[in-house]
């Protein structure tokens, strides 16, 4: 539908909302790119400025215990090395005969090529434009049901199959609903096998959520054994490198989807030998062990400890002092939760728990609460370990979706992305129906890449201010997150922008607002780069060789460093270790370092 004219439009953005910040020189070139929609982006923006084992974790909230009825879930997509490329694809119609290539997510390897459905939905990041998402975790399982031969090579590298990865997208671009996108990677495997560790998957649509946990068979054996349970409305979950639906029983029959064989085929490898109202499917396929619950469940105890009461009475289970010990698949928040709440919890370094890590030796002069991999070392011929939190340095990439009833999908639909561990950078947001991904966010072979830097990247701009600030942590950090609040303040404005498109759809039609929320999308992402390219030039000079240089006080933008009446610089301060680590270098150094009269 036509509706009123556009200038009419942007003057009624104008009249809902005020502008009240300036833009440095380089967001009004960005900006200036789409002057008839620069106006609504600007106010909204504006506004708020003034994958491997014990790899990922996911978040699922119920749209009953959100703040505003939305389901959501998240994802940090942890591997060691890989690139964060968002992915992006763009739906259409497909002749008969049209085949879709696929490639192992994890190795680029070609696995080979399925009929092409006749209609796909455009994707974005984990979320297509129908507002089902879908994210995963690893949780391996038993090593014979995915590796093969006396190689000790995955069944990945040995047998066809579609692999994890590939069955989370593949359903995006097929599905309208959560329940659609289980059958579809179910008979997916059913029909050309499955090629990958045990997985949980997490998927979501604007009216419902579910946990769908499978693992293969084993050498020639084709398909997976599965099982789907329903997270209630008014609970939330989380899963991270462990299976966590255990008996099946116990759980409403009318909210559980299993394959036919779960139970038969744990009994045909002596997995399982009692009744059936007592099987398990962690216990079946992904027992548990120390590593399992310490780096996985312990990560899912946090989890739960920011959002539920009661949590003291699993902590002897999440350090890996109970093994047969469970925690529930689902709770009862305390609150209701909002989409800034599990960003924060996305960020979770297990603060003020039994499992802080911002002390002691590993942390560093510093304060550091990252480690080192690998999580496991030795030293005198015993074993050790790192705690793993959910907020790690090795996040390629975390998104946290937000599926909304109460509008039309393209609005409703958002998914919030940023390109590195989390707690280092801001979520920037892109509309599930948006038909072109920022080019900060795509991986370009040879020009922005795995081994290959750019300041137009975001993965390798983030990164660079990540890996300053790691081991000068407590230091540093403030002016981090410092940016990360200013640039984030545009999760409490998204409602109101979201109303806005909704006038706008009402007036211009979906053409109008699917191209209006694809240049929302690439301004953000463009003035967080460009924030963050400018947070580490100041970082720099700030910082320069461990000294600190003074700036303004109420210093918004991060730039006002003070300078002498002649132009120089003030002499910086020269801060040295911190008291608690200076005792530290007392105690172990004693005499060598001590000042003689």
């Amino acid at each position: 539908m036509k509706g009123r004219p556009a200038k009419r439009t942007s003057k009624l953005l104008l009249q809902r909302y005020v502008f009240f910040s300036t833009l440095s020189s380089v967001f009004i070139r960005i900006m200036m790119k789409t002057v008839k929609f620069v106006i609504s982006v600007m106010v909204w923006v504006l506004s708020a400025l003034a994958v491997t084992v014990m790899a990922c974790t996911n978040i699922i909230v119920g749209k009953g215990a959100s703040v505003d009825g939305s389901v959501m879930v998240s994802y940090n997509a942890d591997s060691y090395g890989m690139f964060g490329n968002i992915y992006h694809h763009v739906g259409g119609t497909h002749a008969k005969g049209e085949m879709r290539k696929v490639y192992d997510w994890d190795t680029n390897k070609f696995l080979g090529e399925i009929p092409q459905a006749p209609v796909t939905y455009t994707v974005n990041a984990q979320m297509n434009e129908k507002q089902v998402s879908i994210t995963e975790t690893t949780f391996g399982g038993r090593e014979e049901l995915w590796k093969t031969g006396d190689s000790g090579q995955s069944s990945q590298e040995l047998c066809s199959g579609i692999d994890y990865g590939s069955l989370m997208y593949i359903a995006l671009e097929r599905a309208a609903s959560a329940r659609e996108a289980i059958r579809v990677m179910t008979s997916l495997v059913e029909q050309y096998g499955y090629c990958s560790e045990g997985e949980s998957f997490s998927i979501c649509d604007k009216q419902e959520a579910w946990i769908l946990e499978m693992i293969g068979k084993g050498a020639g054996e084709k398909g997976a054994v599965w099982v789907a349970v329903r997270i209630p409305d008014d609970c939330v979950s989380a899963h991270a490198n462990q299976s966590r639906i255990t008996r099946l029983s116990q759980y409403d029959k009318k909210q559980v989807m299993r394959s036919k064989d779960v139970i038969a085929f744990a009994r045909k490898k002596g997995y399982f030998t009692g009744k059936d109202a007592d099987f398990s499917f962690r216990d079946a396929y992904a027992p548990n062990d120390f590593g399992t619950v310490r780096y996985c469940e312990a990560r899912v105890w946090s989890i739960f400890n920011r959002f539920c009461d009661g949590m003291e009475r699993y902590v002897e289970y999440a350090k890996g002092n109970e093994l047969k010990g469970e925690m529930p698949l689902y709770m009862k928040p305390d609150r209701k939760i909002s989409v800034q709440d599990v960003m924060n919890a996305m960020r979770d370094h297990y603060e003020d728990t039994p499992f802080d890590i911002r002390n002691g030796v590993g942390a560093g002069a510093y304060n550091m609460p990252y480690r080192p991999t690998p999580l496991e070392w030795e030293s005198e011929g015993k074993t050790y370990f790192n705690e793993r939190p959910v907020s790690t340095q090795q996040t390629a990439f975390s998104y946290v979706g937000q599926m909304r009833a109460q509008y039309p999908d393209a609005i409703g639909g958002v998914a919030w992305v940023t390109n590195d561990d989390p707690n280092m950078a801001p979520y920037v947001p892109l509309y599930c129906a948006i038909t072109e991904m920022p080019k900060c966010f795509r991986r370009i072979e040879g020009v922005q890449d795995d081994v290959t830097f750019s300041w137009e990247s975001a993965f390798w701009v983030q990164n660079a201010v990540s890996n300053m600030v790691y081991p000068y942590y407590e230091k540093m950090f403030p002016d981090v997150l410092k940016e990360r609040e200013r640039m984030e303040k545009n999760v409490a404005g998204e409602p109101q922008f979201a109303q806005a498109m909704l006038t706008l759809l009402r007036n211009e039609g979906e053409e109008a607002l699917t191209r209006h929320l694809t240049d929302a999308a690439t301004i953000q992402a463009n003035m967080m780069l460009a924030a963050w390219v400018h947070l580490y030039e100041y970082l720099m000079v700030k910082h320069l060789d461990m000294a600190v240089k003074k700036v303004d006080a109420d210093d918004p933008l991060l730039q006002n460093f003070k300078k002498t009446e002649n132009g120089l610089a003030e002499p910086p301060t020269r801060p040295g270790y911190p008291e608690s680590f200076r005792k530290r270098i007392v105690e172990e150094e004693g005499e060598r370092c001590l000042m003689k009269n």
